[in-house]
């Protein structure tokens, strides 16, 4: 397999990279390091430090590598950022797809696996309710419109050009390598604010001082086993959530790790974050039908907890 993965050098694009080396597989990594680092893709790997809003410089990654499957990892993926910047998170997330899908097509890739996210598409799930594939997307922050535009560009790039791909929904994805600078990562960044002794805020989803947001918390090796199916025809589906089907508010998450990390950190209320959606849980029984069992969310923040005491992440 000769696997081409967008965004490669990032935290779940790299975890990908290392399961797909260890497979015996050819790999390489598309990446601007704007986010990513260099060092997270695996020494078995090609790299090429390319942005994909750059179609020519594209085109030249495909030629030259010849990719059979493309993993699109690459994205702008910080809700806050998209509301504050629409234009640059459209011209990453839907030019740059689109970049991505055309380059597939002239290389006849036999399919092309894409990052989408259910965290966000679904817009609010009502309590007692879990959101699935037949649930009607109801995007909310330029985001969450920009995943479901390049959504329906596969479609029409099925239609019109023959171009395989499966779709995966993430719900909040977290574990090792995650990078706890930016604005997406929450359990990233309540690691390196604990171990630092730092105060950590669990912002409002109704009023501050309540619990914080609902949110399906799904662990990394999880994200990495849908994607490898994905890639060897073994997800029959077009559309598949990526997620536990387990609600996590944000307290509960700062409490949880807290404990696990012994941490003296204050735990602060904020208020309503501009583009949060207040509960958001997915329906994950597909999943486990396809592909088993997920991790639970005290295993995976114990494991993620370990790899951000054990290394400094600066």
């Amino acid at each position: 397999m000769r696997l081409l993965i967008t965004g490669g050098a990032g935290f779940i694009g790299s975890h990908i990279a290392e399961q797909a080396v260890a497979l015996g597989w050819t790999v390489a990594v598309v990446d601007d390091l704007s986010g990513g680092r260099r060092e997270n893709v695996p020494a078995a790997a090609r790299f090429f430090q390319c942005d994909i809003r750059n179609p020519v410089g594209l085109q030249q990654v495909f030629a030259d590598f010849r990719p059979e499957v493309v993993s699109h990892q690459a994205a702008q993926a910080s809700v806050s950022v998209s509301v504050r910047e629409p234009v640059r998170d459209a011209e990453i997330n839907i030019l740059g797809s689109i970049h991505v899908m055309q380059c597939c097509v002239q290389a006849a890739v036999r399919r092309l696996v894409f990052a989408s996210t259910g965290g966000a598409i679904y817009g609010e799930v009502p309590d007692g309710t879990r959101a699935s594939i037949a649930t009607t997307p109801v995007p909310q922050s330029p985001y969450a419109c920009s995943k479901f535009a390049v959504e329906k560009y596969l479609e029409s790039f099925r239609r019109e050009h023959g171009l395989n791909s499966t779709i995966l929904r993430y719900a909040n994805v977290y574990g090792p390598r995650q990078d706890p600078h930016g604005e997406a990562g929450v359990v990233a960044i309540f690691c390196k604010r604990m171990l630092a002794a730092e105060p950590v805020s669990v912002f409002a989803r109704r009023t501050a001082g309540d619990p914080g947001c609902v949110r399906d918390y799904v662990y990394i090796a999880d994200v990495v086993k849908a994607n490898l199916a994905a890639m060897q025809g073994l997800v029959p589906d077009s559309i598949l959530n990526v997620g536990t089907g387990i609600e996590t508010n944000t307290l509960q998450l700062a409490e949880q790790l807290k404990q696990i990390l012994q941490s003296p950190s204050e735990i602060r209320f904020g208020d309503i974050r501009p583009g949060d959606v207040e509960r958001s849980l997915l329906d994950a029984d597909r999943f486990q039908q396809l592909l088993g069992t997920t991790v639970e969310v005290p295993a995976g923040l114990e494991q993620t907890a370990r790899w951000f005491r054990e290394h400094s992440y600066r």
